[in-house]
């Protein structure tokens, strides 16, 4: 509020205030006629009836999305399943890394399993438990001859390598029933020609050579590598079975006079009688399988063997530590000791 210049008195006479509704932005804000106020407004004059009640108009369908440029899986996530994040080849590495891993956890677990159950074997027959009795072959109770061997593949070999082991004998039952197939070919042979008696009489030979031999000399030293994890019978395995296969392979080839009735001597006979040349094409096709089976075979267990850590010096300790065992030749080096220091001593 100004002061008055005269020093009177300071306040003015209600004339001299400014009045607030004369401001021109008020004034021009008053009512009028084109506006309605609240005092003058009536809700019920002048009022129509409502519009008769229409349905709404259905709603349009949704068009489709557009087609995104990669692929979606449409399966849905479950809620505990992780969304997928990362590109294709991220998650294929690592769920092939996953498997890996599960893979040879699953391993460890099968080779924790076995030493365990050898460990109870071993203390079992430790504390005086009754030993394994032989069960191969299977003889009866009342045959004078005895079993010879014990064979248990679920029991005795290592999981992985059953499947190998199981291959193998029946690869040896194979090639036992071969050569009686062989014998009994050869012997129809000679019935209808008699100028074949020498391949008649070399088929009984190698019916029974091959037989027990084939056992003892490739099978069981197969049959103790894989037990034992033996480097040494690996070595005598290789070594004599590679002979086995190249007379797997003569067989089947079947040289005239040589008691096989392979390819050869089976089209030889085929002039002569029909039905005997059948009996030998069937051996010889016989022949034939087991020689295929027994290169693969072989070639199979080399892998295995070389990611077993196996090496010829430790085929060479082992063989030294198995001869240096074995009391009969303890006992004999014993004695030829004796022998040589006796008679250095009786020398003059």
């Amino acid at each position: 509020m100004a002061q008055n210049r005269d020093g009177g008195n300071p306040f003015p006479d209600s004339g001299e205030l400014d009045n607030p509704f004369q401001d021109p932005a008020v004034i021009q804000h008053r009512p009028s006629q084109q506006y309605a106020t609240l005092d003058v407004y009536n809700p019920f004059e002048n009022r129509e009836p409502p519009p008769a009640y229409e349905p709404p108009a259905p709603a349009p369908a949704p068009l489709p999305p557009p087609s995104a440029p990669t692929v979606q899986s449409s399966r849905k996530l479950s809620p505990t399943e992780p969304k997928n994040y990362g590109s294709y080849s991220t998650q294929a590495s690592a769920a092939a890394a996953t498997a890996e891993l599960i893979k040879k956890q699953e391993e460890l677990n099968r080779k924790a399993e076995e030493l365990d159950r050898r460990e109870r074997e071993l203390q079992h027959v430790g504390l005086g438990g009754t030993a394994r009795q032989n069960n191969w072959p299977p003889l009866p109770s009342v045959c004078p001859v005895q079993p010879c061997f014990f064979q248990d593949i679920s029991m005795e070999i290592p999981q992985e390598f059953q499947k190998t082991v199981s291959t193998m004998y029946y690869l040896w039952l194979c090639s036992t029933l071969a050569l009686v197939l062989n014998f009994l070919a050869c012997l129809a042979r000679f019935c209808v020609d008699t100028s074949s008696g020498s391949g008649f009489g070399l088929s009984m030979l190698w019916l029974l050579l091959f037989t027990p031999c084939s056992f003892v000399c490739w099978y069981r030293p197969m049959y103790k590598a894989f037990r034992s994890d033996s480097s040494f019978n690996f070595f005598v395995f290789f070594f004599i079975f590679f002979v086995q296969d190249v007379f797997f392979v003569l067989q089947a080839i079947g040289i005239p006079g040589w008691g096989f009735s392979g390819w050869v001597f089976a089209i030889v006979a085929v002039g002569t009688n029909p039905a005997v040349a059948v009996l030998m094409l069937l051996v010889a096709l016989l022949f034939t399988g087991i020689a295929v089976l027994g290169i693969v075979m072989l070639k199979r267990i080399h892998s295995l063997y070389r990611r077993t850590g196996a090496s010829f010096q430790k085929a060479q300790q082992e063989f030294a530590a198995g001869v240096f065992s074995n009391p009969a030749v303890r006992t004999a080096a014993a004695n030829a000791a004796a022998g040589a220091a006796e008679n250095a001593f009786r020398a003059p």
